[in-house]
């Protein structure tokens, strides 16, 4: 990650002590994506294995540079013990249910394309569907986690923010912005928190979504 600027100097290994600082065994971790630059799950492996050796529970989902993400089947009977993915689906831990999915870029950005309208709607399926199984589930709260923001590049409402009103999850988080001012995104929707949790913006420490 040096390559993108001094900003990622010492990464992964900032990231890590920053983990163990304020995270406990019995907390969730929310790890919305961009996981490892790996092209294969067997590459990725190592990676996967040095996050489910840090504190708490964790829930992965798919960004955009996870290429080595394979069939969600395949991609669970690997995964290490204490780490579950989402696709389509919610997990329960301790009262918290975590629905979402990675999303996409939205209608209102310039070179949005008929291809991307495709995976646009698939992603708000996703979406969809994985709040549906939340509802099955036992919960006392929700939060939805996305790689994409949201809303539109303007703060435009989208598919993905129209499922989020129906919901009302506690709060939601995304990550896939960087080098950018927190300050000039929109802080909640509707009244719903919005936490932007991409690694650098938020200096390499887990950021606290919901106290216990």
């Amino acid at each position: 990650m040096t390559v993108f600027g001094p900003a990622w100097a010492g990464h992964p290994e900032v990231f890590f002590q920053g983990w163990r600082e304020v995270v406990g065994e019995d907390d969730l971790v929310i790890v919305p994506g961009d996981i490892s630059w790996a092209m294969r799950l067997e590459e990725a492996l190592p990676d996967l294995e040095a996050i489910a050796a840090l504190p708490g529970q964790k829930v992965i989902l798919r960004g955009n540079h996870d290429y080595w993400w394979p069939s969600i089947s395949k991609l669970r009977r690997a995964l290490p013990p204490g780490m579950h993915a989402l696709q389509n689906d919610a997990v329960v831990i301790g009262g918290v249910a975590v629905a979402g999915t990675r999303g996409w870029i939205t209608p209102f950005e310039h070179e949005f394309s008929e291809h991307d309208e495709k995976i646009y709607q698939r992603e708000a399926e996703r979406l969809r569907l994985s709040l549906e199984d939340a509802k099955r589930k036992p919960h006392e709260r929700l939060v939805v986690a996305l790689h994409y923001p949201p809303f539109g590049p303007g703060g435009e409402p989208t598919r993905f923010t129209e499922l989020i009103e129906e919901a009302r999850p506690d709060a939601v988080v995304y990550g896939h912005l960087h080098t950018v001012d927190p300050e000039k995104l929109p802080r909640e929707w509707k009244g719903i928190p919005l936490h932007l949790v991409a690694a650098d913006v938020v200096g390499f420490r887990p950021k606290l979504v919901l106290e216990k």
